[in-house]
């Protein structure tokens, strides 16, 4: 388990759309309802973060980020049997991701050398790679977050 990686910052978080729709984006957040087990959502939560960041001016911050935001999307969703959301927040202390989802289990570390198995480093590279990150349990399910400061990579 990570539990020393595990943050107790509370982050207010925007409430989902009451329109139904599966995402919005304004000038300095993205938000995304990711739906159970659709891989196809990666690449487009890439896209659109990377528009979202374009306006940031830290690209090799915004790779990171992409790369880093792709392995919670996909953790989400492979390890859940629900739906998840995608915060993206960029802000004047830099950016935070969070994706929620709705199994209450926490993440757990995998050694790099436990095995030769490609799968189960995504939080090794979370947390090798960002400035802060952790978990955040909710009354149903989790939130796993991190943030990039606006400095240089």
């Amino acid at each position: 388990m990570v539990s020393g990686a595990f943050s107790a910052k509370t982050v207010k978080t925007a409430e989902e759309p009451a329109d139904g729709a599966t995402g919005r984006q304004d000038g300095s957040q993205l938000r995304r309802r990711l739906r159970r087990a659709d891989l196809r959502a990666v690449p487009e939560v890439r896209r659109a973060l990377r528009e979202l960041l374009s306006r940031w001016g830290r690209p090799g911050r915004s790779e990171i980020a992409e790369l880093l935001t792709s392995e919670l999307v996909t953790n989400a969703l492979v390890h859940t049997d629900s739906d998840a959301v995608l915060t993206a927040t960029v802000g004047p202390r830099g950016l935070r991701v969070e994706v929620r989802d709705f199994l209450g289990r926490k993440p757990s570390l995998r050694s790099a050398n436990a095995d030769e198995s490609t799968h189960g480093r995504g939080l090794v590279l979370v947390q090798s790679l960002a400035d802060e990150w952790g978990v955040r349990p909710h009354d149903v399910g989790k939130s796993v977050w991190f943030e990039l400061n606006g400095g240089a990579a």
